[in-house]
């Protein structure tokens, strides 16, 4: 299988680069991860394989949970400081308090 080529970052709002560049380190070190339990399911042999599985699928779930801590955070920071009121700080720490609700 091909590697794809890596994503064209897109200058907005919502993240700066640094920001999308670190989630997309992270999520590409996740799934890393996914690849190395995919493999590691297709050679278990023996009952005892699955512990080091679940381990694995333990380690890239957490990977993937701060992945979404780390992009709430940054989305919160970036908006925060982009606010050109209170009020538009308030309203962005709303949205990111409903994404939390919603999503965590």
């Amino acid at each position: 299988m091909a590697d794809t080529p890596p994503l064209k970052i897109v200058q907005g709002t919502a993240l700066t680069d640094a920001q999308k560049k670190d989630l997309l380190h992270r999520l590409a070190r996740v799934e890393g991860q996914l690849r190395g339990v995919q493999k590691l399911i297709a050679k278990a042999e023996h009952p005892d394989d699955c512990e080091g599985i679940a381990q694995q699928m333990s380690a890239a779930r957490k990977a993937l949970d701060r992945s979404f801590v780390t992009l709430l955070s940054s989305a919160l920071i970036t908006h925060t400081e982009k606010a050109t009121s209170s009020e538009a700080s308030a309203e962005s720490s709303r949205r990111v308090a409903a994404l939390l609700e919603k999503f965590a």
